[in-house]
């Protein structure tokens, strides 16, 4: 089993693939990868030898994955909330923070909509 970054690649899986399962990579940064190593993106992740694996490890260190970008981007986050802009602002409310409308969706971001019962009016 490949371990890189801290997660277990799927070793049934294209190399290509295999990689996105690390936070922060994506598709292209794979590839690029890949090209930079010199190893086939359409190898599965089983067949790989110590040292291809070394030469991803190697690769994958330079830039920032998992724990650290998922801490960057919280600071971020943070950074946006104390100086007080919109985006803080939207993000501490726990709204859509790209400009999306809210009236009928953003289900996501606000939550499960909650019913609120009718209150009968007593009669005289």
């Amino acid at each position: 089993m490949a371990r890189i970054a801290g997660v277990n690649l799927p070793k049934e899986k294209r190399v290509l693939i295999g990689l996105t399962a690390i936070y922060g990579i994506g598709r292209s940064i794979s590839k690029k990868i890949l090209d930079d190593a010199n190893i086939d993106p359409m190898a599965k992740i089983q067949d790989l030898s110590e040292d291809q694996l070394a030469r991803i490890r190697e690769k994958i260190e330079k830039m920032p994955v998992e724990g650290d970008l998922r801490r960057k981007v919280q600071m971020d986050i943070k950074h946006l909330q104390e100086v007080g802009t919109y985006r803080g602002y939207r993000h501490r409310r726990g709204l859509p923070v790209r400009g999306q409308k809210t009236k009928k969706n953003a289900r996501t971001r606000k939550g499960k909509k909650k019913t609120v019962a009718n209150k009968k009016i007593a009669t005289k």
